[in-house]
């Protein structure tokens, strides 16, 4: 099975509020930017990339967590960070039974982390062949 073959097979065994969640999340990050990457990684979990790692899904027993890798540099003016708040690098969002996530600030977040990872890759790469950083739709 691909990694997107994997995600469908996580929450379609998620019957609760949980799978819902989790799709719903899915859907908004995949809207957010066409060129988002799905994989699998550490034995289960839905890892969403482009230039670079995203954000991590996780089914727990009474939350969905959705934790950003370089949340910590990201701006979250809608304050959709709710845990993770004393790291150096990640930030998540912990949703439980009954929330309601915001589309729109949820791609805006997206969207940000997209172009912190272009960024990132730009400082990598030698001159010369450093890709251009697109301009997000906020």
């Amino acid at each position: 099975m691909n990694p997107s073959e994997r995600i469908d097979q996580l929450i379609a065994g998620l019957t609760d509020w949980r799978g819902q969640t989790l799709a719903s999340v899915r859907k908004s990050i995949l809207e957010a930017d066409r060129e988002i990457v799905e994989e699998w990684k550490w034995m289960g979990s839905p890892v969403w990339s482009r230039d670079g790692m995203i954000a991590v899904g996780n089914a727990h027993k009474d939350k969905v967590k959705l934790t950003f890798s370089h949340g910590a540099n990201l701006p979250d003016p809608d304050k959709l960070f709710n845990a993770g708040l004393e790291g150096n690098a990640r930030r998540a969002i912990d949703l439980f039974e009954g929330d309601k996530i915001n589309e729109r600030a949820l791609k805006n977040l997206v969207h940000a982390a997209v172009d912190y990872n272009e960024i990132k890759l730009k400082r990598k790469a030698p001159a010369g062949t450093r890709a251009k950083v697109r301009k997000s739709k906020k």
